[in-house]
C-alpha cells in the first residue's frame, strides 16, 4: 500500500467528500466558462438580434459559472482563474466569424441537447439552472430554424406552390398517427407473411398454417399493444414531470422565466422590446404562462401528451390488419390455391403500403411500392426456403 493510499484511507470521510465535491465543482465551473466563451465567440460572428441572443446566453452561462465558483469558495477552495478557450471553442468561434453562425450552429445545438438534463438531478445546482440548460437547447433550435428560413429553405414561392407542398404534408399526417398506423400494418404484414410462408415451405397442412397465422396475429398484436402502452405511459409521465417542474419554476422564479420566454421570442425574430412586451403580457396569467412555456421551452402541448390506451389499441388494430392478409385465404381454401392466393394478397398489400408511405414522404409511389414489395417479399422468400429446408430434413 502506498503512502498516498494510506493517507486517503485514513482521511476523514467528510474531507474525502469535500475533495470529490471540489473536483466536480471545478469541472462544472470550467464547462460553464467554456460555454460562455463559445457564445461570445458566436456573438462576434452574428449580427442584430441573434448577436444579442448569444450574448444573453453567454451571460446565463457566466451566472452558472459564478454559482460553481461560489460553491468552491464555500468549501474554502481557491477559485481557479479562467483557462484558455478549448480547441473546440476556438475552432467553432473562428468558423462562425470566418463563414457564418449557421455553419456551426448545428454542432452547438446538438451539444446543448445532449447536456439539457445535466443539472436535473444535481442537488448542488440551483433549480433554475436545469431549466436554463433545457431552454438553451430550445433557443438554439429556434435560431437554427431561423438560419434555414433566412437561407430560403421552407419559404413559399410565387404562386403559393411551396406553401401548397408543405400544407399537403401537414394535412396528410399532422400528428404522426397516420404514419404510425401504416408502419403498424406493415409490421403485421411482413412478420405474419414470413411466418405463414415458413410453415408453408415446411410442407405443413393448411389448417396448421391457418392456426400458426392466427397465433402470430394475436401474439404480435398484443405484444405491439403492450409495448406501445408502456412506451406511451412512460413518455407521458416524463412529459408531465417536465411540465410540473416548469410550474415550480414559474412559481419560484417568475422573473427568470419571463427572461427565458423573452429570449425565445427574440430567437424567433422579435426585437428586444417586442419580445419583452409579449413575455410580460403572457406572464400575467399563470395558466397561460405555463401552457406557453410548455410549448415554447419544452416543445410540449399540455393538451396533447398522448393516450397510452389509444396508442395500444391503435397498434393492436394496425398490426392485426396487416397480419390478417395472409391468413384469409386459409380460412376458405387449402393447398396450392390458398398458398398462391396468400402470396398474391401479401404482394399487393406490401406494394400498397410502400406506395402509401411514399406518398406521405413525397416520394414516387411506384418506386417506394416496388421497394417495399422487394424487401418484404424477400424476407418471406428467405423464411419459406428455410422452412422448406427444415421440412425436408425432418422428412
Amino acid at each position: 500500500m502506498s503512502a498516498e493510499t494510506g493517507n486517503t484511507r485514513n482521511e476523514p470521510r467528510g474531507a474525502r467528500g469535500d475533495r470529490q465535491a471540489a473536483a466536480r465543482y471545478r469541472g462544472a465551473l470550467e464547462a460553464e466558462r467554456q460555454s460562455a466563451v463559445l457564445y461570445r465567440g458566436l456573438a462576434a460572428g452574428a449580427e442584430g438580434e441573434r448577436r444579442e441572443v448569444f450574448l444573453q446566453l453567454a451571460a446565463v452561462e457566466e451566472r452558472h459559472a459564478a454559482h460553481w465558483a461560489g460553491k468552491l469558495a464555500g468549501l474554502g477552495e481557491k477559485v481557479p482563474d479562467p483557462s484558455r478557450p478549448s480547441l473546440r471553442t476556438r475552432a467553432l468561434s473562428w468558423l462562425a466569424r470566418r463563414y457564418s453562425v449557421g455553419a456551426v450552429l448545428p454542432f452547438v445545438e446538438r451539444a446543448e441537447h445532449a447536456d439539457a438534463g445535466l443539472y436535473d438531478a444535481d442537488p448542488d445546482a440551483d433549480p433554475g439552472m436545469a431549466v436554463d440548460e433545457r431552454s438553451h437547447a430550445r433557443v438554439l433550435t429556434r435560431l437554427r430554424q431561423g438560419e434555414r428560413a433566412d437561407a430560403g429553405e421552407g419559404l413559399p414561392v410565387v404562386g403559393g406552390r411551396g406553401v401548397a407542398r408543405r400544407e399537403r404534408w401537414h394535412r396528410s399526417d399532422r400528428s404522426g398517427t397516420l404514419r404510425a398506423a401504416v408502419f403498424g400494418v406493415n409490421d403485421g404484414l411482413v412478420s405474419n407473411t414470413s411466418l405463414a410462408m415458413g410453415f408453408a415451405g415446411s410442407g405443413a397442412a393448411g389448417h396448421t398454417i391457418l392456426f400458426a397465422g392466427l397465433a402470430g396475429l394475436l401474439a404480435g398484436a398484443f405484444s405491439m399493444a403492450v409495448g406501445e402502452y408502456i412506451s406511451m405511459r412512460s413518455q407521458r409521465e416524463a412529459y408531465e414531470r417536465e411540465i410540473a417542474l416548469e410550474a415550480e419554476e414559474l412559481r419560484d422564479d417568475p422573473a427568470a422565466e419571463e427572461e427565458e420566454l423573452a429570449l425565445i421570442y427574440r430567437a424567433k425574430g422579435l426585437d428586444a422590446e417586442e419580445a419583452e412586451r409579449v413575455a410580460k403580457t403572457i406572464m400575467k396569467d399563470h395558466d397561460t404562462a405555463l401552457e406557453t412555456m410548455a410549448r415554447e421551452e419544452l416543445g410540449l402541448d399540455p393538451e396533447e401528451l398522448g393516450s397510452p390506451w389509444s396508442a395500444a389499441l391503435s397498434s393492436l388494430v394496425a398490426f392485426a390488419l396487416g397480419a390478417v392478409v395472409v391468413v384469409i385465404p386459409y380460412l376458405f381454401a387449402d393447398g396450392t390455391a390458398a398458398l398462391v392466393t396468400a402470396v398474391l394478397l401479401a404482394g399487393l398489400a406490401l406494394f400498397a403500403v410502400g406506395a402509401f408511405l411514399g406518398l406521405l414522404n413525397g416520394r414516387p409511389a411506384l418506386r417506394t411500392g416496388g421497394r417495399q414489395l422487394l424487401v418484404g417479399g424477400g424476407a418471406a422468400v428467405v423464411v419459406y426456403v428455410i422452412g422448406h429446408a427444415i421440412g425436408a430434413t425432418g422428412a
